[in-house]
C-alpha cells in the first residue's frame, strides 16, 4: 500500500470518524462511540490507524488507543524518513562500524562521537549492560508509563509494517542491508540517546579513550591544569551559543493580546539534516488526546505543539546537565578508588564491535558508582587518568527515560498550570526550558530540567581545585569523589535520586511576556528578572547574547504596544532584524570612511581599497531579508571582527547588570581590528566574485530539486531571531547550505472556539527523500516567508483540498 494512496474509498469512513470525534470533544461520555468508530476493522486483529494527510504532507493520525496511535505514527514517520530513522537505529545498536566503516565520521545526530568506532563502543556498551531494559522495567514515575510503553510498542510495529509493505525510493538507503525491523527496546534506546546527548553523549570519545595508566605514565601525576584555562574551556564546552541546537520562544499573556487569550511563538533552531530533525503531525485518540506539533524523529509523541487550550515550545537551557567526581585512586590499583578510605573496584565493561572488512574491535570501558571514567570534556579540558587520580562523569539523564512521558503529559494539559503539573509529575526534560501560553491568557517560563543536585553550598564544600575554577565559570562542578559527605543527595519532590526537585527550577508564571533565547532564566522577563537559583542552572547578572538582547527588545515592545494577534507573531518571526547591525553598522561605516585613502591592510599585510564598502554599510537596512543589500557584507565583516577583537576592546560602553539589554554598546571606531576585518571581507568577496552590495539571498540559499531557494535569517553572532547557520563556501557562491537554524516554527493563539488559530512552518519539509513531494515544499514557503495554516479541527481536516486518507494495518 502506498503511504499516501487509497484516497476516495475511505473518505466516507473518515467522515464518520470525524463526526464521532466532534461529538467526543463536545461531551466526554460520547468518547466510547468515537473509539468504536476508530476501531472498525481489521477483523484479523493487529494494530491499525486512520491517517488523513492534508497540505504539505502533514498527517492527522486517528486511533483507538496508544498502541494504535504509536502504530500510525511509526508508519507515517517511516513513509517520510525511512533512511534517516534506519541510520539512527544502526547508531543505537552500535553497528555503524559494521556498515559504514570504523573511521568514518558519524552523522552527529545522536552523540558527539568523532567517528563510528567510538560511537559503537559507547552504544554497544549501553545495550550490553541492559541499561535501557532496566529503565523500561522501572515502575512509573521513575520509569515510563504504560501509555508510553504502548506508544513505543506501536511505533515499532508501524515502522516495521511500512518497511514490509513498501519499497524505499530514497537513494540514501534504497536496497541497503542495514535497514531492518526494530523493537520497542530500539525505540527506547533512541530516546535514551536523546536524553544523554547533552551529557554522556558529548563525552563518547572520552569514555572510549579512558584506560588505566601503565608503564612510565603510572609514575607521573599527569599534566597540571591551569585554572583559568580550565574555566574558559568549561565555559566554552557548555556555551549554548556554540551548540548545533538552540531556540527562541515567547509567550504573551492575555493582557497584551487583542482578545484576552494567550499567544505563543516557538522558533527552535535544530539541524536541517539527520536524526534530530522535527517531523510534523496531529495525534488523536478520541476523548483522550488531541495534539498537533513537531516530533523529533523516532519519537512517538509530539515534543512541541498545541492543543485546544495550550501551546508550548522548548529552548535549549543553560543548566549544566553533568558534573564530575575527582577520584582518589588506590595506590596499589589504578582501577580502584577510595571512598571514605575504603577501596572500591571500578566496573570493567569489555565491549566488542563488528567492523566492516576487518576483525571485530574490543575495548574496555571503566565505570564507577558515579558513572563512566572520562579522559576529558572536549580537547580543551583534559582529565588525565594517572596513578593517583581519575575523573568520573555523573549524568543523571542516563537514568531518565521519561522525556516522552513529559511530552505526552503536556499534550494532555489544559492550562499552563496543567503544564506545570505535568512537568512536576514526570520530570523528564533533560536539557530544555519550557515556554507556554494558554487560551485563558496565562503564560509560563520554567527551566524544569533534570540536573545534578549541585547546590552552591555543596560546590563550596566539596569542590576540588579544578572545580573551584570551573563551577563559577560554567556550572561544571568537580566534586571530591573520595568523600562520602559529598554525595549529591536528593530533594523530597524529585522523581529520582541525586537531582533537583521541580520546586527548585527557575520559574515565571503569568508575566505579560515570557521569553528565552538560550540564555539563563534571568531575563525571561526583563521587567521581572528571575533570581535565586543555584549556579548550575545558569548565570545571573552576566552579559546576554545579542540574540537574547534583540529578542527582549522586540517582545517587550510588542507587549507594551498590546493588541497582539497571531499575525504579529508571524511578523516577528520574519522581521529578520539584525541587532548587531543596529548597534554597530553606522559606526563601522564611519570608521570605514575615516580610513586614510579609503584603504586598510588585510591580515596578510596587503592594502585593500575598502571605500565601496563604506557606503554599502551606511545604506544597509539592518535586516537579513533575502533582498537586503549590505547584509552579506556586514555578516562577513562582523564574524571576522568579533573573532579577533575581545568584547572589552570592541565597545566603549561596557556591560552593566543594571542595563543588560542595552549594554555593551557604542562601537569603538578606533579598534584596530575594524580596518583589518573590512579589508579581509572586501578581499574575500572580491575573490569570490561577489559585489559588496549583493543581495543576501543570492549568496545564502539552498538548492532543492535543482532550484536555488534564497534563505532569510542570520547567524548567532548577528543576533537575528530567525537564526540560520550555514558554512561559508566561496567556491559554491557563499552560504550554499543550511546546517541548522529555524526548524519547526509555530505561531499559536485562540479565538474562543475549539479550534486554535495556528500557523506553522517546517522549514526543511517532512521528508529527506528527494523523490518525495514533501522534500522541499515547505522550504520554498520558508524562502518566501510564507506559512502553513494549521488544520486542527475535524471539519478543517476533512475539507482540505489535498486530503488523502489511508488506513495502514499490520499484516499477520
Amino acid at each position: 500500500m502506498d503511504g499516501h494512496g487509497r484516497t476516495r474509498p475511505l473518505l466516507r469512513r473518515a467522515a464518520l470518524i470525524g463526526t464521532a470525534l466532534l461529538a467526543a470533544t463536545a461531551a466526554a461520555p460520547q468518547a466510547s462511540a468515537a473509539t468504536a468508530a476508530a476501531d472498525r476493522g481489521p477483523s484479523g486483529g493487529g494494530l491499525s490507524a486512520v491517517i488523513r494527510y492534508t497540505e504539505n504532507g502533514i498527517p492527522h493520525i486517528l486511533a483507538q488507543d496508544y498502541a494504535h496511535l504509536g502504530f500510525g505514527t511509526g508508519w507515517a514517520q517511516a513513509a517520510d524518513q525511512a533512511c534517516v530513522l534506519a541510520e539512527g537505529f544502526v547508531t543505537v545498536a552500535g553497528e555503524r562500524s559494521r556498515w559504514f566503516g570504523p573511521d568514518a565520521a558519524t552523522d552527529g545526530s545522536l552523540s558527539s562521537a568523532g567517528k563510528n568506532l567510538t560511537s559503537d563502543l559507547y552504544f554497544k556498551g549501553v545495550r550490553e549492560a541492559g541499561t535501557v531494559e532496566k529503565l523500561l522495567a522501572a515502575p512509573a514515575p521513575a520509569g515510563p508509563t504504560r501509555d508510553l510503553k504502548e506508544l513505543m510498542r506501536g511505533w515499532a510495529a508501524g515502522y516495521n509494517a511500512w518497511l514490509a509493505q513498501n519499497k524505499i525510493t530514497d537513494p540514501a538507503c534504497k536496497g541497503a542491508a542495514w535497514v531492518r525491523p526494530v523493537t520497542a527496546v530500539d525505540v527506547a534506546a533512541r530516546a535514551f540517546a536523546v536524553s544523554v546527548i547533552g551529557g554522556q553523549g558529548r563525552a563518547v570519545d572520552d569514555i572510549a579513550a579512558a584506560q588505566p595508566p601503565g608503564g612510565a605514565a603510572a609514575l607521573g601525576a599527569g599534566p597540571a591544569t591551569d585554572p583559568a584555562a580550565a574555566a574558559e574551556a568549561a565555559r566554552a564546552f557548555f556555551d549554548t551559543g556554540r551548540y548545533d541546537m538552540g531556540s527562541n520562544a515567547v509567550a504573551f499573556a492575555g493582557s497584551t493580546t487583542a482578545n484576552g487569550h494567550g499567544l505563543l511563538l516557538g522558533n527552535p533552531h535544530y539541524p536541517w539534516q539527520g536524526g534530530r530533525r522535527f517531523w510534523q503531525s496531529q495525534q488523536t485518540i478520541p476523548g483522550e488526546l488531541n495534539v498537533s506539533g513537531g516530533s523529533l524523529l523516532g519519537t512517538p509523541v509530539v515534543n512541541i505543539g498545541f492543543n485546544e487550550k495550550i501551546a508550548w515550545s522548548h529552548t535549549v537551557a543553560t543548566g549544566t546537565p553533568v558534573n564530575l567526581h575527582q577520584l582518589t585512586l588506590d595506590p596499589a590499583d589504578p582501577t580502584a578508588y577510595l571512598v571514605d578510605g575504603t577501596p572500591e573496584k571500578m566496573t570493567r565493561r569489555q565491549v566488542t564491535v563488528p567492523v566492516a572488512g576487518g576483525a571485530p574491535v574490543s575495548r574496555t570501558q571503566w565505570w564507577t558508582r558515579y558513572g563512566p571514567v572520562v579522559t576529558g570534556l572536549g580537547p580543551g579540558l583534559p582529565l588525565p587518568w594517572t596513578a593517583g587520580t581519575a575523573y568520573a562523569l555523573n549524568d543523571p539523564n542516563a537514568a531518565n527515560l521519561r522525556g516522552s512521558d513529559t511530552a505526552l503529559a503536556i499534550g494532555r494539559a489544559r492550562s499552563v498550570a496543567g503544564i506545570q503539573d505535568a512537568l512536576k509529575r514526570t520530570q523528564g526534560l533533560p536539557w530544555v526550558n519550557t515556554i507556554a501560553a494558554d487560551s485563558a491568557g496565562g503564560t509560563l517560563f520554567t527551566q524544569s530540567q533534570v540536573l545534578p543536585r549541585i547546590t552552591d553550598e555543596l560546590a563550596a564544600r566539596c569542590s576540588t581545585p579544578l572545580g573551584r575554577a570551573t563551577y563559577p565559570a560554567s556550572g561544571l562542578a568537580v566534586l571530591d569523589g573520595a568523600r562520602g559527605d559529598c554525595a549529591l543527595g536528593s530533594d523530597p519532590d524529585a522523581v529520582q535520586q541525586g537531582v533537583f526537585g521541580p520546586g527548585k527550577a527557575p520559574t515565571l508564571r503569568d508575566a505579560p511576556y515570557a521569553e528565552n533565547s538560550n540564555d539563563s532564566a534571568w531575563l525571561a522577563n526583563a521587567e521581572t528578572p528571575v533570581t535565586g537559583y543555584e549556579r548550575i542552572w545558569g548565570s545571573l547578572a552576566t552579559p546576554r547574547s545579542l540574540r537574547t538582547r534583540g529578542a527582549v527588545e522586540d517582545v517587550s515592545a510588542m507587549a507594551a504596544k498590546g493588541g497582539l494577534t497571531v499575525a504579529d507573531l508571524q511578523k516577528q518571526q520574519f522581521a529578520n532584524r539584525v541587532p548587531a547591525g543596529d548597534l554597530a553598522a553606522a559606526d563601522a561605516a564611519k570608521a570605514c570612511a575615516a580610513l586614510p585613502g579609503g584603504a586598510a591592510n588585510a591580515s596578510d599585510g596587503r592594502p585593500v581599497d575598502v571605500s565601496a564598502a563604506c557606503a554599502v554599510l551606511a545604506g544597509w537596512d539592518r535586516t537579513a531579508d533575502t533582498g537586503s543589500r549590505g547584509a552579506l557584507l556586514f555578516d562577513r565583516f562582523w564574524r571576522k571582527l568579533t573573532a579577533s577583537t575581545p568584547a572589552k576592546d570592541l565597545w566603549l560602553v561596557p556591560f552593566s547588570a543594571a542595563d543588560p539589554v542595552h549594554t555593551p554598546r557604542t562601537l569603538n571606531q578606533a579598534a584596530p581590528g575594524i580596518g583589518r576585518a573590512l579589508a579581509d571581507t572586501v578581499a574575500e568577496l572580491a575573490a569570490a566574485g561577489i559585489a559588496p552590495d549583493a543581495p543576501l539571498g543570492e549568496h545564502q540559499f539552498v538548492v532543492r530539486g535543482g532550484q536555488k531557494l534564497p534563505v532569510p535569517g542570520g547567524t548567532e553572532a548577528l543576533g537575528v531571531w530567525n537564526k540560520i547557520e550555514a558554512p561559508w563556501n566561496a567556491a559554491a557562491g557563499g552560504y550554499p547550505e543550511v546546517v541548522h537554524g529555524s526548524s519547526h516554527i509555530q505561531a499559536v493563539g485562540w479565538d474562543g472556539t475549539r479550534c486554535p488559530v495556528a500557523r506553522t512552518l517546517l522549514t526543511y519539509g517532512q521528508s529527506s527523500n528527494p523523490n518525495s513531494p514533501h522534500y522541499a515544499d515547505q522550504t520554498r514557503l520558508f524562502s518566501q516567508e510564507r506559512w502553513v495554516t494549521s488544520r486542527f479541527c475535524e471539519r478543517d481536516i476533512l475539507t482540505s483540498p489535498q486530503l488523502k486518507v489511508i488506513r495502514p494495518r499490520e499484516r499477520r
